[in-house]
C-alpha cells in the first residue's frame, strides 16, 4: 500500500494568522482559495484543481509548540513564469535566494526560489526548463 502522491499539508494558527497566511500563499505562491467542506474556521488553498494547503484554526484548548525542533525544511511547488514571480517578490521586499539544478539523467533544468512565509515555514518555488 505505497503512497502515490502528496495530498496536502496543514498549517494551524489563530484566525488572524490564518488570514495572513492565506493572503501570503495566494500572492506569493499563486494558490487560490477554494471550497472547504468543514464547518470550522479555516481555508483550503488550491493549486489548479487540487487542495494542497489547509489552514486550520487551533482547537479551543490546543497549545502549539513554537520552538519545536523538527527536520522540516520547506514545501515545494511546481510553478510557471519565473520573471513575474521574481518581480513580485522584489517589489514587495520578500527576501529570497535562488538556485539552479542543471539538467541531467533525464531531468530538466530546475530554477528554484526559496523564501519563508510569515510564520517562518520554508517555501520552494520550482520552475522547470528555460525559465
Amino acid at each position: 500500500m505505497p503512497a502515490i502522491a502528496l495530498g496536502h499539508y496543514n498549517l494551524r494558527g489563530d484566525r488572524a494568522t490564518l488570514e495572513k497566511l492565506r493572503d501570503f500563499y495566494i500572492r506569493y505562491v499563486g494558490l487560490t482559495e477554494g471550497p472547504r467542506p468543514l464547518k470550522s474556521f479555516g481555508f483550503w488553498l488550491y493549486a489548479g484543481s487540487r487542495d494542497v494547503l489547509h489552514l486550520s484554526e487551533n482547537r479551543p484548548d490546543e497549545s502549539r509548540q513554537t520552538e519545536l525542533k523538527t527536520g522540516f525544511d520547506h514545501v515545494a511547488f511546481a510553478c510557471t513564469d519565473l520573471p513575474v514571480m521574481l518581480a513580485r517578490l522584489q517589489a514587495d521586499g520578500i527576501v529570497y535566494r535562488q538556485a539552479t539544478v542543471e539538467a541531467s539523467a533525464g531531468f530538466a533544468t530546475q530554477h528554484q526560489v526559496f523564501f519563508s512565509d510569515p510564520e517562518g515555514n520554508g517555501i520552494e518555488l520550482n520552475f522547470s526548463g528555460n525559465a
